[in-house]
């Protein structure tokens, strides 16, 4: 699978863990709903800064979202 599409994925799974909407998590980006949407999706790539945003908010690290590691956390 490919990099975006493992991205949105473990997004999409992560926030349905938490009970949220994508309209929550778009406006904690300050971003639009459709262009969460798509980021869910794999459709397109995210700041840097947003990745580590979205990692601090779920809790995990970025190799978990970008599929480089199965560890959800970044301690050991």
């Amino acid at each position: 699978m490919e990099t975006l599409k493992v991205l949105g994925s473990r997004l999409c799974a992560l926030r349905k863990e938490r009970g949220l909407r994508q309209v929550d998590i778009a406006e904690m980006l300050d971003l639009t709903q459709t262009h969460y949407q798509r980021v869910e999706k794999g459709k397109i790539n995210i700041p840097t800064l947003t990745l580590c945003t979205l990692a601090d908010y779920f809790g995990v690290s970025t190799d978990y979202l970008l599929g480089r590691s199965e560890e959800r956390s970044a301690e050991t």
